[in-house]
C-alpha cells in the first residue's frame, strides 16, 4: 500500500506542476493524441491510479485486483483532467467588444446629455463596462435609462430614452 500512496503523490507533483508552470510535455506528446498525454492529464492519471488502488488494497483487496482498480480509477481521473484541459484552452477570449456590439443596448446616462451636445453613457457589453460619448435628440438628465440606437464614431453614440410604462387616458 505504502507503494501505491508514493506513487499516488508523485502524479499529485506532477499534477501541481503542470498547473502552476504549464504544460511540462508542451507538444513533445501531440503526434499521440493531442492533448490525452499533457502533463496534466498524466499527472491525473497517475495520482488517481495510486490513490485508487491504496484504497482497494486497504480495504482488504488482493494485489491482482487492486492494480486494475487503480487503472480504473486512473483513466476515469485521466479523461476528467483531458476534458477540462480542453475546456480551459477553449475558453473565451479576452477581446474587447467591438463598437457595433453597443448598438441596440441598453445604457445609463452619467453626465448630462444637453440637446445641443454631448453627454457621456455607460453600456454593458459582454462584462465589460463601456463608456461612449453620446447625443440625444432631446435632452437627457442623469440616471436616465437609454437605448444606444446607432454609432456616429468610434467614441460616440446616439442614444433615446427608454420608454417607460404608457399612460393611458382614463376610459370615457
Amino acid at each position: 500500500m505504502t507503494t501505491f500512496l508514493v506513487i499516488g503523490l508523485a502524479g499529485l507533483v506532477l499534477l501541481g506542476i503542470s498547473l502552476v508552470l504549464g504544460d511540462l510535455f508542451d507538444g513533445v506528446l501531440d503526434a499521440l493524441a493531442g492533448d490525452v498525454f499533457s502533463s496534466a492529464v498524466i499527472g491525473g492519471f497517475v495520482a488517481a491510479l495510486g490513490f485508487g488502488a491504496a484504497i482497494a488494497q486497504s480495504a482488504g483487496a488482493p494485489l491482482l485486483v487492486a492494480i486494475p482498480v487503480g487503472v480504473v480509477a486512473g483513466v476515469v481521473f485521466g479523461w476528467f483532467a483531458a476534458w477540462l484541459t480542453r475546456l480551459v484552452r477553449g475558453g473565451g477570449s479576452d477581446d474587447l467588444p467591438a463598437a457595433e456590439d453597443v448598438i441596440g443596448r441598453d445604457a445609463d446616462v452619467i453626465t448630462d446629455i444637453p440637446a445641443d451636445g454631448f453627454g457621456v453613457v455607460r453600456v454593458q457589453v459582454g462584462g465589460h463596462v463601456l463608456r461612449y460619448n453620446a447625443r440625444a435628440d432631446a435632452p437627457v438628465t442623469v440616471g436616465t435609462a437609454v437605448h444606444v440606437t446607432r454609432m456616429l464614431s468610434p467614441t460616440a453614440v446616439s442614444v433615446a430614452p427608454v420608454w417607460g410604462d404608457l399612460e393611458l387616458p382614463p376610459a370615457p
